[in-house]
This record gives C-alpha cells, structure tokens and sequence, in this order.
C-alpha cells in the first residue's frame, strides 16, 4: 500500500516564532501558482485521500545556521495563496538520527527532511521544489530520471539517503523521481527560474508521444 500523503514521520524540534521576512517569499509564492495551475501542487478530493500535495523551498538568508532554509507549511496545499504565516524556516535536519529543527509560525512540510538532506549535499542547491506529476512519474523510464528505491518511504532517514545517493546522477539543475512516494518528484537547483523551468520542460517531455 503507499504512503499515506502528508503525514510527518520525522521528530520534530518545533518552536513557534515570527514568519520569514516577505521579500524572500515572492519568487517562491509565484512559482507555487504556476504548479497549481498545472495540477502539480495543491489539494484534491480525488487524489493522495484528499491531503494536500506538494511543497516548495528556498535556502535561507546569509546569517541563518548553514543548510536552513525556508519551506511552505504542512497541509497548506489547500490554500490558493500563501501569506508569509504559511511558510516556517527549518533551522537543521539530522538525516541519519530523523530529526528537524524548525522555528515559525507552523509546522514544516511532512517532507522537510528531503528539502534538508538537498542542502546539505551541495551547498549549490538554492531551491527544492517537491510536486506530484502522474506523467512524469509514468514516464521515469522512457525520460531517463534517476529513481529512489521504492521502498524508501517519504520523510525517511532511508528516502534521505536515497536522494543524497541520486543527487549526482540528476544532472545540474536536476530532477529526480521518488519511486515509492505516488508520482512524487524532486527538483533542485541554483534559482527558481531553473528548478522550475526543468519541472515544465519534463512535464512537457513526459505528455510528448
């Protein structure tokens, strides 16, 4: 049976604060728009047992401890748009011993832990874009996309590995697919514009026949 969408498997060191500062919310508040639009990011009866779906993310301002980074919260995907009390910034992921450190106004997305475990392989990767593609995820093996082992589960210490193992394999920016999380992948790179726009040019790579 798949996983459950949603659902946070990490412990989870959570304090409350303020929300991160707006200006560094605008590149990822439009994005999420675009793949709302495209079916890849938000809230569906139909889908994942009606749980939202999706999660974008940015790297954290200089100042911030060294792999924080600012993430949309959990169960927000039902929401048109987001104000700046819906995203939390991560402040450490502990891959190996399935700990997060988060400070905000909510909890972080149930896959943070795969957002982190992105930082802290290259100090790179600026953005970490999370979506649900049934025809990426279909199309893997035509497109040639690096997979996770599909009995890694989302949120895991072993999902973790799996992406910092893949990493290398998915090009610069790069995308990969998340082999047993339902048609979950993952997008990474040094801007928005670029992590985005290999999202779209795989989608439109995996619709073409």
């Amino acid at each position: 049976m798949p996983d459950r969408e949603g659902v946070i498997k990490f412990a989870l060191d959570f304090r409350p604060g303020p929300p991160p500062a707006a200006e560094l919310l605008g590149e990822l508040e439009a994005w999420r728009q675009i793949f709302r639009q495209l079916g890849l990011l938000g809230q569906d009866p139909a889908r994942y047992d009606g749980l939202g779906f999706g999660n974008l993310s940015r790297r954290a301002a200089d100042g911030d401890t060294a792999d924080a980074f600012i993430i949309s919260g959990t169960q927000t995907g039902v929401l048109e748009r987001l104000a700046p009390e819906h995203y939390v910034k991560v402040r450490t992921c502990d891959p190996e011993h399935n700990r997060v450190e988060a400070e905000g106004p909510l909890h972080p997305s149930s896959e943070a832990l795969s957002h982190g475990v992105l930082y802290q392989v290259s100090r790179r990767i600026d953005w970490v874009m999370h979506l649900h593609s049934p025809a990426i995820f279909a199309a893997r093996d035509r497109l040639c996309l690096p997979v996770t082992d599909p009995r890694a589960a989302y949120g895991s210490p072993a999902m973790a590995a799996e992406l910092a193992r893949l990493c290398p394999e998915a090009g610069w920016p790069g995308l990969l697919v998340m082999g047993g999380h339902e048609d979950g992948i993952l997008a990474f790179g040094a801007t928005a514009a670029a992590t985005g726009g290999l999202v779209v040019c795989t989608l439109a790579a995996a619709l073409a026949r």
